[in-house]
């Protein structure tokens, strides 16, 4: 394997410390699988070629990349993920409604990665796969993770994780009209189901949905302690 450059802890006070090299090989070799996905697909064979491509050995990528291409398929979400947070650094989430929130971020994300349309649409096809479904599944959380954090979500009872759960709904079949159907049609999808659920929240807000949970739990506390239940 290529040894890693020794990197000094001498250095100017506030100066970030450089790269480790493993981070910087993944991020080399991430450019390397973009540039060789259209014509390679997402396999192991692009793996190997981007791998390739940086000097590295069989070794160095079972190292650096045990998963093969699923490793890189999660560097590739991640690093689409970094980019469509840097664009919306620039707004400020605090001056918009919820919905807007969302619309703002989906989209934001959803060009994010037709900036690398013809990888990101091989990657996609990789992801479909029944046996990649799980890091599909995972890599969508993260994403709706980090549009929610941007939105301004403090909640940290299970309205966490329900609005990630449902914007992992929106994401997924969003992003692959973006990548496959084109933008325009992207964002219209986006739009129907931002304006369906802020329907079903406004109708689930005038129920009460514990008040079954409250029964049950009455019954159970009279039943427990002698009382009579009514």
């Amino acid at each position: 394997m290529t040894d890693a450059p020794h990197l000094s802890n001498d250095r100017p006070e506030g100066e970030a410390p450089k790269a480790d090299w493993a981070d910087r090989m993944e991020q080399a070799v991430l450019d390397a699988a973009v540039e060789r996905a259209p014509g390679l697909g997402w396999n192991g064979r692009m793996v190997r070629a981007a791998c390739d491509a940086n000097g590295l050995s069989l070794g160095d990528e079972e190292l650096l990349f045990p998963n093969g291409a699923r490793d890189l398929a999660a560097l590739l979400s991640r690093r689409h993920d970094d980019r469509a947070l840097a664009s919306l650094a620039e707004i400020d989430p605090k001056f918009l409604k919820i919905r807007e929130r969302i619309a703002r971020a989906v989209s934001a994300r959803m060009e994010a990665g037709a900036a690398d349309l013809e990888a990101t649409r091989r990657c996609a096809v990789f992801l479909a796969l029944p046996v990649n479904a799980d890091l599909g599944l995972k890599l969508a959380w993260e994403t709706a993770d980090d549009l929610w954090n941007w939105a301004g979500d403090t909640a940290t009872d299970w309205n966490h994780y329900s609005k990630r759960a449902i914007l992992s709904g929106i994401l997924i079949p969003a992003l692959t009209m973006r990548w496959f159907d084109g933008r325009d049609a992207a964002e219209v999808f986006v739009a129907r189901r931002i304006e369906n659920v802020m329907a079903f929240e406004k109708w689930k807000a005038g129920k009460d949905f514990d008040a079954p949970l409250r029964k049950v739990a009455d019954a159970l506390s009279r039943m427990r302690y002698g009382a009579k239940v009514e």
